[in-house]
Protein backbone atom coordinates (compact mmCIF):
# COMPACT_ATOMS: atom_id res chain seq x y z
CA UNK A 1 0.00 0.00 0.00
CA UNK A 2 1.39 3.57 -0.71
CA UNK A 3 0.49 6.41 0.62
CA UNK A 4 2.13 10.10 0.85
CA UNK A 5 2.53 10.48 4.74
CA UNK A 6 6.29 10.36 4.91
CA UNK A 7 6.25 9.45 8.96
CA UNK A 8 4.98 6.56 10.48
CA UNK A 9 3.90 5.61 13.97
CA UNK A 10 2.80 2.15 14.82
CA UNK A 11 -0.11 2.14 16.78
CA UNK A 12 -3.36 0.01 18.26
CA UNK A 13 -7.15 1.47 17.96
CA UNK A 14 -7.99 1.89 21.78
CA UNK A 15 -11.26 3.32 21.12
CA UNK A 16 -14.03 4.34 18.59
CA UNK A 17 -16.68 6.80 19.12
CA UNK A 18 -18.90 6.67 16.25
CA UNK A 19 -21.19 10.10 15.23
CA UNK A 20 -23.58 9.97 12.44
CA UNK A 21 -21.40 11.74 10.17
CA UNK A 22 -17.87 11.70 12.12
CA UNK A 23 -16.24 9.11 14.45
CA UNK A 24 -13.11 9.94 16.96
CA UNK A 25 -10.72 6.70 17.00
CA UNK A 26 -8.15 7.11 19.65
CA UNK A 27 -4.89 5.32 19.80
CA UNK A 28 -2.23 3.58 22.10
CA UNK A 29 1.16 4.41 20.34
CA UNK A 30 3.10 0.82 20.52
CA UNK A 31 6.45 1.50 18.46
CA UNK A 32 8.72 4.12 18.73
CA UNK A 33 9.08 5.89 15.48
CA UNK A 34 11.48 8.15 13.41
CA UNK A 35 10.44 11.87 13.39
CA UNK A 36 11.17 14.47 10.94
CA UNK A 37 10.82 18.09 11.02
CA UNK A 38 11.58 20.90 8.22
CA UNK A 39 12.40 23.98 9.82
CA UNK A 40 14.53 27.38 8.69
CA UNK A 41 17.90 27.27 9.25
CA UNK A 42 18.02 29.96 11.15
CA UNK A 43 15.31 28.43 13.81
CA UNK A 44 17.89 25.88 13.83
CA UNK A 45 20.39 27.76 14.37
CA UNK A 46 18.72 29.83 17.13
CA UNK A 47 17.69 26.39 18.55
CA UNK A 48 21.67 25.68 18.20
CA UNK A 49 20.85 21.97 17.31
CA UNK A 50 22.86 19.10 17.19
CA UNK A 51 23.12 15.06 17.11
CA UNK A 52 22.29 13.73 20.50
CA UNK A 53 20.30 17.30 22.10
CA UNK A 54 16.92 16.31 23.92
CA UNK A 55 14.36 18.02 23.04
CA UNK A 56 10.66 17.96 22.74
CA UNK A 57 8.87 17.56 19.53
CA UNK A 58 5.49 19.51 18.91
CA UNK A 59 3.46 18.06 16.66
CA UNK A 60 0.93 19.93 14.71
CA UNK A 61 -1.11 18.26 12.09
CA UNK A 62 -4.40 18.88 9.97
CA UNK A 63 -4.44 15.51 9.67
CA UNK A 64 -4.15 11.76 11.26
CA UNK A 65 -4.12 9.31 8.91
CA UNK A 66 -5.15 5.58 10.33
CA UNK A 67 -3.13 2.91 7.60
CA UNK A 68 -4.72 -0.77 8.30
CA UNK A 69 -2.73 -3.63 6.56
Amino acid sequence: MKYGARNLIKARVKSVKKGDVMSLVKFDVTDPAVMSSVLTTESAEELGLKPNDEVYLVIKAIHVLPVKE
